[in-house]
């Protein structure tokens, strides 16, 4: 388990990361709603969830869930179901969107953050990774734990932050379209769907 290089970790994890999912759906959802300020709370309450990842891992609890595919299962449909009621209003009611761009509908930081962060946590992609990537790198050496929290904090930065600014570069040409919308509100909604079956698939 000590001979697994970092920098591979850091490669699988990246990549992992880089595949579209809930918490990048999260992400660019808010940066088009919010802008940078929105959408970097949404990221920093992704990033936290991750953190919350690593310390699932350490104590054991992500051999707990495996153990009991009836809690995995729950936890499944948890996050796929969560993930479907934030697209949701927006696939229904188009100009949802336009109206948050504009403020008539803000949300604080915080609030922002604490949904990223359930977000991360009812991800099904990240305990899959958890599963059966992280424990051949994961030892209970403080250094080595920190060193993979830093790797995974700094991919979902790096990643996610590339979609932020992408999102709210293009906030203000297309706040306005209903279809934006509505097509934002799907992503998250097919993205509930695949998170679901592929999680499933795996048990």
């Amino acid at each position: 388990m000590e001979t697994n290089p970092l920098w591979l970790y850091a490669l699988l994890v990246g990549g992992v990361i880089a595949l579209p999912g809930m918490d990048m759906a999260f992400v660019a959802a808010n940066g088009l709603a919010g802008g940078l300020r929105r959408g970097g709370a949404a990221l920093a309450g992704i990033v936290a969830g991750g953190c919350l990842h690593m310390a699932a891992g350490l104590l054991g609890l992500g051999l707990l869930l495996q153990a009991s595919p009836l809690l995995f299962n729950a936890l499944l449909l948890a996050g796929a179901l969560y993930v479907a009621g934030l697209g949701w209003p927006l696939l229904r009611h188009g100009p949802a969107l336009q109206a948050v761009a504009q403020g008539q509908t803000p949300r604080g930081g915080l609030s922002t953050a604490t949904r990223g962060l359930l977000t991360c946590l009812l991800n099904p992609k990240a305990y899959v990774f958890s599963f059966t990537v992280l424990p051949a790198y994961l030892t209970h050496e403080p250094l080595r734990v920190l060193a993979l929290a830093g790797i995974t904090a700094g991919a979902q930065v790096l990643i996610y932050g590339l979609v932020l600014v992408a999102a709210a570069g293009g906030r203000q040409r297309f706040a306005a379209s209903r279809w934006l919308a509505r097509g934002v509100g799907l992503l998250l909604l097919l993205t509930a769907a695949l998170a679901l079956w592929r999680g499933w698939r795996l048990l």
